[in-house]
């Protein structure tokens, strides 16, 4: 006889005028676990099921990229206990007929959901419900300046793929909403199984959820000011070389301490802050893609030694360089040829 599983239910919560994505990609994720169940490895006493509901009255929702999708309803017609709560993204701003109502059911839904998550603009709802008040958060990177500025008790973390604060999870958008599935499914069964799904899902990798939205040689590319555009790129030609300040200035014809203050005005981070960024994101990718030792790869990236490069490493990623290697790699261990 079959041993009866509890059933831990992860509800959508789709506003109208999504962004089709933000829902869809976590959905398949957990969809394929359910369908995967018998690949655990671990004895379970529960499933999922997964449920897409509206915030609006109805069971269709519009979305941002004109596809409706057909949900099982409103949320107020839930009754059954929620496990794992997911907001989804707005394309534009909530309408305040749809607000007060909702905010206040999710307030209600804080006191025994075990998970409270939002995907990409989906934070300003958790903001406004003000779950977020006081714990990291994130959101698409386009959006974390409104959201720092509009809840100002939220500790915006700007770059971060998804973050993890208590029982509530944001990510960044719009396919880190596949990461932070990823991440929920690995806390509940397990790293091996989380890593099937990610391989099932021809996923090119299970990023961890410090792994940045995008690359500051990237930020920087889009800078107006082209003396700094052209101090960044020859930054990143030069980077295994000691750089000062002044190395820097006279590259861009201009004294150490003007350039210092320009180059804070169009990065808004220091010129040694930023270097340390570039480096300890070039050193992730030999992390990644080579079999380098610390010190190796330190050299290579211009942090010297092998120590140097762990205490940044810590610093920008909040991981360690190890954890960061066995996250990527060990999706790929029993495939490699």
């Amino acid at each position: 006889m079959s041993k009866q599983l509890r059933i831990r239910h992860i509800v959508f919560l789709v506003p109208p005028n999504s962004t089709l994505l933000t829902m869809v990609g976590p959905l398949e994720v957990f969809t394929k676990a359910i369908e995967q169940f018998d690949m655990v490895d671990k004895d379970i006493d529960f499933t999922y099921q997964a449920h897409v509901v509206s915030m609006g009255k109805g069971r269709q929702i519009d979305t941002s990229s004109g596809l409706s999708i057909l949900s099982e309803g409103c949320y107020t017609e839930i009754d059954y206990p929620i496990d794992t709560l997911i907001v989804t993204g707005l394309a534009r701003h909530l309408e305040d007929n749809l607000k007060d109502e909702m905010i206040e059911w999710i307030k209600d839904q804080a006191k025994t959901t075990r998970r409270i998550c939002s995907v990409c603009s989906g934070a300003f709802i958790l903001a406004e419900a003000g779950l977020l008040d006081g714990k990291k958060a994130t959101a698409h990177w386009s959006r974390n300046e409104a959201l720092e500025q509009m809840y100002p008790l939220v500790n915006v973390q700007i770059a971060r793929i998804f973050i993890k604060d208590g029982n509530i999870y944001t990510a960044a958008g719009i396919t880190s909403g596949m990461d932070l599935a990823l991440a929920l499914i690995e806390e509940d069964l397990g790293q091996s199984f989380a890593l099937h799904i990610a391989r099932w899902l021809v996923l090119y990798l299970k990023r961890p959820g410090n792994q940045a939205q995008f690359s500051s040689y990237l930020d920087s590319k889009l800078i107006g000011n082209p003396t700094i555009r052209r101090v960044c790129e020859w930054i990143l030609e030069h980077l295994r070389e000691d750089i000062t300040v002044e190395k820097m200035a006279e590259y861009a014809a201009m004294s150490p301490r003007n350039f210092a203050r320009v180059f804070v005005r169009e990065l808004r981070v220091t010129p040694a802050k930023f270097i340390n960024k570039l480096r300890v994101e070039n050193a992730s990718q030999h992390l990644i893609e080579t079999q380098l030792s610390l010190d190796e790869i330190a050299d290579n990236c211009g942090l010297k030694t092998g120590e140097n490069l762990r205490r940044q490493f810590i610093s920008f990623m909040e991981i360690t360089p190890a954890q960061y290697r066995k996250s990527f790699r060990s999706s790929w261990a029993d495939v490699a040829v």
